[in-house]
């Protein structure tokens, strides 16, 4: 492993997980800034996880010259719309440690800031991402923003951005569609959605020389890990699934570049309008991408994570009387 990822159900998460610790930071935090809401001392929290992450990682920064040995910490998911307020925390917390790379929803606003923040020097992670349209998008902002330093003779040599595409989650949405939609096909064949449209995309980054790696998450099965094998991408698998992979015994070889049964691709194309507005390159606007399924489904439920920081922030500085 030389990364890791942080976003706010993962960050709830990991604080949960050690909530005797967290709970005695949290009340130190309160104590020594009590005019702090509950929502500014969740945050500190989560950027004190990340920071720490961080630190495990350095070797790796150092071993790979920057590139790999980042820590992914999330811009706050209520700044989905504004541009403005997302350039600005992302350069926050890419301050907060030599190896932080920052997630940015892939949302009409975030478009914008991906060019403005990778001109400041900030290693981006596009993340809340499904669609080959999307893919695109993050990567052209970046080559702009990676230009812009370049004229002025700033370095680049060190940063290392990368696009998600969250090809379970892509799954997810296709499958919730035949649901909505009444739309019957053969077993398996919405599994291969996301793959369809990570593999598109990795062959676009090639033939157009885009700097940005795209990275694999949302995992639901292994064709999440075992068809992106092989090329300069990076596979994002959550610990459960990291040993679910170690024990199959399915071989690592190169299967990035072997195409998807180009049946799969047209019963996927002809059956679900959801699926050609993912893997056609014009299948979304920039103004589209925030309306997106998968993005709406997946923005709610970052930004539910957020009030129940807040919950479990309240839980530590107010007793419950009723518990």
């Amino acid at each position: 492993a030389v990364g890791a990822t942080c976003n706010p159900v993962i960050a709830l998460s990991a604080l949960k997980a050690d909530a005797p610790t967290w709970a005695g930071r949290i009340r130190e935090y309160a104590a020594e800034h009590p005019a702090a809401t509950e929502d500014q001392i969740g945050w500190a929290m989560v950027k004190r996880l990340s920071v720490e992450a961080a630190e495990l990682l350095e070797p790796a920064f150092e071993r790979y010259a920057g590139v790999n040995g980042r820590l992914s910490i999330q811009t706050d998911p209520r700044l989905y719309r504004d541009a403005a307020g997302i350039i600005e925390q992302a350069v926050e917390f890419s301050s907060l440690a030599p190896n932080m790379i920052v997630k940015i929803p892939v949302t009409s606003a975030g478009i914008e800031a991906f060019e403005e923040v990778t001109y400041r020097g900030v290693s981006v992670n596009a993340t809340v991402s499904f669609t080959l349209p999307q893919a695109l998008a993050v990567a052209e902002a970046v080559e702009r923003g990676l230009k812009r330093r370049e004229a002025e003779g700033l370095d680049v040599s060190t940063m290392g951005p990368v696009c998600t595409i969250m090809v379970g989650r892509t799954d997810d949405w296709i499958r919730m569609s035949a649901e909505r939609d009444q739309i019957t096909v053969d077993p398996g064949i919405t599994e291969w959605a996301g793959v369809a449209v990570f593999k598109k995309a990795h062959r676009l980054y090639q033939e157009r020389g885009y700097r940005t790696r795209l990275l694999s998450a949302a995992f639901r099965n292994h064709m999440h890990w075992s068809q992106f094998i092989g090329g300069d991408v990076v596979i994002s698998p959550p610990f459960g699934w990291q040993q679910r992979i170690n024990a199959s015994g399915i071989e690592p070889v190169h299967r990035l570049d072997d195409p998807v049964d180009p049946r799969i691709v047209e019963a996927l194309y002809d059956n679900f309008a959801e699926f050609r507005k993912a893997y056609d390159e014009d299948g979304l606007s920039t103004a589209e991408f925030t309306e997106y399924g998968a993005t709406a489904r997946t923005l709610r439920q970052f930004l539910a994570a957020n009030t129940e920081l807040e919950s479990f922030v309240r839980d530590v500085t107010i007793a419950n009387p009723d518990k």
